[in-house]
């Protein structure tokens, strides 16, 4: 076959947001390919999940069911997907770049013999000889590199929030089923505990204030942290961002940051205070549907894609909005 293969991520029986902008990504691929478009589900009850993903107009959904797949094991579902590439044989694989494809794409890549791209941030099909191009960052987020690999199949993770997620079809793909060859002798490695690690999920904010070098120190943060709760009153989620500069000189954590190096976002409300828009924080939210920008350089690139902009020194404008803000809520 000649199909553009993605593997769908399910949490709580429904399809992950992560594997709606897969299928976004697969289906321009595969009408660039002149291919099928087809999803691979993994798990021990997907009925509902494989209904759901149907219904976006794939051209089949794969649903390779166990009870061993309970839970993420990943001995056993490589095992699974290995099986299961050998019988679809498809073109190109497409893995979210989260725990489960950071986990299973280097090894599913050995096994099958070819080569894998992690973290793209664009994908494209070359017009003279079909081959995936792929995009992504390189040298700590200081360069984009386009990388052409042979080999089938055409294997890659996709960062989260850089394609947009696949609106819901007309008619339903075919549901087919796959029941791989597995058994607990598979088992290598063992959890022996799952903790819970709490992490800033900046790509589930409503609105997202960051602060960059422009605070001039850690304390700047404090006043962002009080216009955050301002806001917070009438705009849902509201969380702290920043640039690389305020992570590197240890102002904030690196769950923070917004960019190539750290997280891309697509916020209702970004709010940039002391940015300058170096153009590896620009690709992280740029997509945000209204940018505002607060610095006292005039000429700063934040203001090129900022919808609204403020020329000023954020200490006398951070205070005014959370005042105008306190007295409309």
């Amino acid at each position: 076959m000649n199909d553009v293969l993605i593997l769908g991520e399910v949490k709580e029986g429904s399809l992950d947001m992560k594997t709606l902008e897969l299928l976004g990504a697969g289906k321009k691929l595969a009408s660039d390919l002149g291919a099928g478009l087809s999803i691979v589900l993994m798990g021990d009850a997907l009925s509902t999940a494989a209904e759901q993903a149907a219904s976006y107009g794939p051209d089949r959904v794969y649903k390779l069911e166990h009870p061993l797949l309970k839970g993420f094991n990943a001995d056993l579902w490589l095992a699974s997907l290995e099986q299961a590439c050998k019988k679809i044989n498809p073109k190109i694989f497409l893995m979210g770049h989260s725990f489960i494809g950071m986990e299973l794409g280097p090894r599913l890549a050995c096994r099958l013999n070819t080569r894998l791209t992690t973290d793209c941030i664009d994908l494209s099909i070359d017009p003279e000889d079909g081959i995936l191009l792929r995009t992504k960052p390189v040298s700590g987020g200081n360069a984009i590199s386009v990388f052409k690999c042979p080999g089938d199949p055409q294997l890659a993770t996709v960062r989260g929030k850089v394609f947009t997620p696949v609106e819901p079809a007309d008619g339903n793909g075919e549901i087919v089923d796959i029941v791989p060859e597995i058994d607990e002798s598979m088992i290598r490695v063992e959890s022996m505990e799952i903790v819970k690690e709490e992490v800033v999920a900046l790509d589930k904010a409503d609105v997202v204030v960051s602060g960059g070098a422009g605070l001039g120190e850690e304390d700047g943060f404090e006043m962002l942290d009080g216009l955050a709760k301002a806001l917070s009153k009438s705009f849902g989620s509201v969380m702290i961002g920043c640039s690389r500069v305020a992570v590197d000189k240890g102002w904030i954590s690196s769950d923070h940051q917004v960019g190539l190096t750290g997280t891309i976002i697509s916020p209702d409300i970004y709010v940039a205070v002391g940015i300058s828009g170096a153009i590896q924080h620009l690709v992280g939210m740029v997509n945000s549907k209204k940018i505002i920008a607060i610095n006292n350089d005039p000429g700063c690139n934040m203001f090129k894609v900022a919808d609204y902009g403020v020329v000023e020194d954020f200490e006398e404008i951070i205070p005014a909005l959370i005042k105008k803000l306190e007295e409309s809520s």
